[in-house]
């Protein structure tokens, strides 16, 4: 209970608000809240858009009804436990088609198919209004280095997409008295049919089979594109690519896809991120890891060596007596990351191996082993290194 929203506040409007105006306040709020609108959006949008809409629809549910608003004037949330139904709305217990039917009348455009079915419409006054029609999305691929993932890109995508007849401008005819309400449906893209069942008689919705829905009919179709208001064409698209995506990550943009026959609403370009393999690097998430082989006596002696990052070249330090698998952390050298998504950015790990000679020469071989009994030559694994190795030993 607590953490539910004044209802009045839910839809936007005063208490002292009349039946008309929480009716017209809940029709916005379920135009942009229903789930058919964020069919294309992203896991985050979609889980908004639901909690967002059933809290809509269970204040206008309340608010609604005349002796629900008056105990929940009176009692709040509190009304719930007195039998007010001031709470818990469910659209279990009934049938959503109707509920918003109800609410929008004959002229709402959803095609509901269990609650998210698919074809959005548009609704107003009483008048009839044919259901617009949404293009296809499309889906393609960009090859991205790590280079131009960590600063973000810029990137040229063609496309073969269904674009408005210019002869027609999209309408499927070229004069708009060839274009003609659909004298089935009246208008409306959508009839009802007459039913009998055991519980008597009843009625189905469905979409017109002479106008497939559009409302209209096209009486001297356009010749270059034989009505359908579309032609095919390959189009170039420039993508901007924020910095840090992942390989597999799928970037949507609106509107980019397939036109819709007639004036409707143009469908997606999804665009799935391909990470081209880097030939020294490997990432995981944010991090980047380089393993760099270095001498026997670069390990004992020390050097200075250049590791490949993602802005340049970086030089690091090898201290003296460094041990094969050692483990040096370049902070804020990874990759940045994606804005929403993570924290701060990567850093670059840098693990040294060290390579033992497989052949040595008589002088060498004799020169080692006047050293092998040396005390600086007698393996010493102290406490601190023992620590030093259990932490990074399972990094890579």
């Amino acid at each position: 209970m607590a953490n539910k929203r004044d209802y009045y506040e839910v839809l936007g409007v005063a208490k002292t608000a009349s039946a008309d105006e929480i009716k017209s306040a809940y029709r916005k709020l379920a135009l942009k809240w229903h789930p058919d609108r964020w069919v294309n959006g992203t896991d985050a949008e979609k889980k908004t858009a639901e909690e967002n809409f059933k809290e809509a629809a269970e204040a206008y549910s309340i608010l609604s009804d005349p002796d629900k608003r008056a105990k929940y004037d009176q009692y709040g949330f509190a009304a719930e436990q007195m039998g007010g139904g001031a709470g818990g709305f469910d659209f279990g217990g009934m049938d959503i088609n109707d509920f918003l039917r109800n609410i929008f009348g004959g002229s709402f455009g959803f095609d509901f198919g269990g609650f998210g079915g698919g074809g959005f419409g548009g609704f107003g006054g009483g008048e009839a209004q044919q259901r617009v029609l949404r293009g296809r999305d499309i889906r393609t691929s960009v090859k991205l280095t790590l280079e131009e993932i960590a600063n973000g890109c810029e990137k040229e995508i063609s496309i073969e997409r269904a674009r408005p007849c210019p002869d027609c401008g999209g309408k499927g005819a070229k004069n708009d008295s060839d274009i003609k309400t659909c004298p089935t449906c009246g208008g409306q893209g959508r009839v009802r049919q007459q039913t009998r069942s055991l519980f008597g008689m009843g009625y189905t919705i469905g979409t017109c089979p002479q106008c497939q829905g559009e409302g209209k009919i096209i009486t001297n179709p356009c010749r270059r594109c034989n009505g359908t208001g579309l032609e095919r064409r390959r189009e170039t698209v420039r993508v901007r690519i924020p910095a840090g995506v992942e390989n597999g990550m799928q970037i949507t943009i609106r509107g980019e896809g397939h036109a819709a026959p007639h004036g409707g609403v143009n469908g997606d370009l999804l665009v799935v991120i391909n990470e081209v393999q880097h030939p020294q690097l490997q990432r995981d998430g944010n991090n980047l890891f380089y393993t760099r082989i270095i001498s026997v006596m670069d390990a004992m002696l020390g050097c200075e060596i250049s590791v490949p990052c993602l802005d340049g070249s970086y030089k690091v330090k090898v201290e003296p007596g460094t041990q094969s698998g050692t483990v040096v952390k370049l902070r804020g050298k990874g990759l940045p990351a994606m804005q929403g998504y993570g924290r701060g950015t990567g850093d670059l790990f840098v693990k040294f191996q060290v390579w033992v000679p497989h052949k040595l020469s008589r002088s060498e071989r004799e020169t080692l082993e006047q050293m092998r009994n040396n005390s600086s030559f007698t393996p010493d694994l102290t406490r601190e290194d023992k620590a030093t190795f259990d932490k990074v030993k399972n990094i890579f």
